[in-house]
C-alpha cells in the first residue's frame, strides 16, 4: 500500500488557496484598512477613525442612492421571482418549435450588458423609437423623458435589468421544474384538481428552495446594479445625479489621481451589509417554512 504523506492534500490545495487569498482575502481586509484611513490612490494615507462612516451619515447623495437601491430590489424582487417561473412553465411544454422560443427568451442573457443598455438609450432617447411611436399615434404630445427624468430613468433601467435577467433565470426554474415529479401531478388531476390548484400545492412547494435562490440572487444583482443605470444615464447619474446605484457613487469617489479611496472603502462596506441583510432575512424565511 503507497504510504500517502501528509501535506499531498496541502499541496493539491495550495493553488487555490493562494488564489482565494491574493484575489479575495487580502483586498476584503484592505478594504476594511482603507475604511479608516484617508487614502488617496497615489498615497497611503493617514488613519482617520470613523470620520469616512460618520461622513457617510451626512451625505445626501448617498441617500439617494441607497433610495434607488431599495426601490431597485422592490421592485426587481417580485417581478424577477414570478415572471420567470411562469415563463419556464410556458416553454416547458412539448410543442413544435418550442426550442426557438427558449432560445430566443435567452438569448438577451449572452448579450453584454453594456451593449445591450447602449441599444436602449437608442431605443428610449428622445428621438429613439419608443418616442417616435408614442407622438405618431398620438398617445404623446412631445417626447417622454425616458432618460432625463429621475424616477422615468430609473424605472427604464429596472425595465432592462427584468428583460436582460428574464432568461437567465427562466433556465434556473426549468431545471426545477424538471425535477417535480410528474407523478404528483397526474395524481392531483386523478383527484380533481385543477391547473391552479396543482400550480399552487405542486408545482410552488417543489421548486419554493430555487425561488429562494432565485431571491438572493435578484436581490444582490439590485443592490449592485452599475451597468444599465451608468450606460443610461451617460455616467451623468441622471438629473442632478440623483439616479447613480451605490456602486456608481463608489466608483465616483475612488477614481482619478484624487479620488478619495478611504470613503469609497467605507460605502463598499456599507454596501456589502446592505446586500447582506436580504440573503440572511431570505434564508431565515427559506429554515421556517421547511
Amino acid at each position: 500500500m503507497t504510504h500517502r504523506r501528509w501535506f499531498t492534500p496541502w499541496l493539491l490545495a495550495g493553488p487555490a488557496i493562494v488564489w482565494l487569498a491574493v484575489f479575495n482575502l487580502w483586498p476584503t481586509l484592505n478594504t476594511v484598512i482603507l475604511s479608516f484611513t484617508d487614502a488617496k490612490p497615489l498615497g497611503g494615507g493617514r488613519f482617520t477613525g470613523l470620520a469616512n462612516y460618520e461622513r457617510i451619515l451626512d451625505d445626501d447623495q448617498l441617500a439617494d442612492a441607497l433610495l434607488n437601491s431599495i426601490v431597485y430590489l422592490l421592485v426587481c424582487l417580485p417581478v424577477l421571482t414570478v415572471l420567470p417561473l411562469l415563463l419556464a412553465l410556458l416553454v416547458q411544454r412539448k410543442i413544435p418549435g418550442i426550442t426557438f422560443f427558449r432560445t430566443a427568451f435567452y438569448t438577451p442573457v449572452i448579450a453584454s450588458a453594456v451593449v445591450v443598455a447602449l441599444i436602449w438609450g437608442w431605443v428610449l432617447d428622445d428621438r429613439g423609437l419608443v418616442n417616435g411611436v408614442l407622438q405618431q399615434t398620438g398617445l404623446a404630445d412631445s417626447p417622454v423623458a425616458f432618460l432625463t427624468d429621475r424616477w422615468l430613468l430609473l424605472f427604464s433601467s429596472i425595465a432592462l435589468t427584468a428583460w436582460k435577467g428574464l432568461g437567465y433565470y427562466m433556465v434556473i426554474y426549468l431545471s426545477a421544474l424538471a425535477n417535480v415529479g410528474r407523478e404528483l401531478h397526474e395524481a392531483a388531476a386523478v383527484d380533481g384538481a385543477s391547473a391552479v390548484r396543482r400550480f399552487w400545492h405542486v408545482t410552488l412547494p417543489g421548486v419554493r428552495p430555487t425561488m429562494m435562490l432565485v431571491s438572493v440572487l435578484i436581490s444582490v444583482s439590485a443592490l449592485r446594479v452599475f451597468s444599465e443605470l451608468y450606460v443610461l444615464s451617460h455616467g451623468t447619474g441622471g438629473p442632478g445625479g440623483r439616479d447613480m446605484s451605490v456602486v456608481m457613487l463608489i466608483q465616483m469617489y475612488s477614481r482619478g489621481f484624487t479620488g478619495h479611496l478611504g470613503y469609497a472603502s467605507a460605502l463598499s462596506l456599507l454596501l456589502f451589509l446592505i446586500t447582506l441583510g436580504p440573503m440572511l432575512l431570505l434564508t431565515r424565511l427559506n429554515r421556517k417554512a421547511d
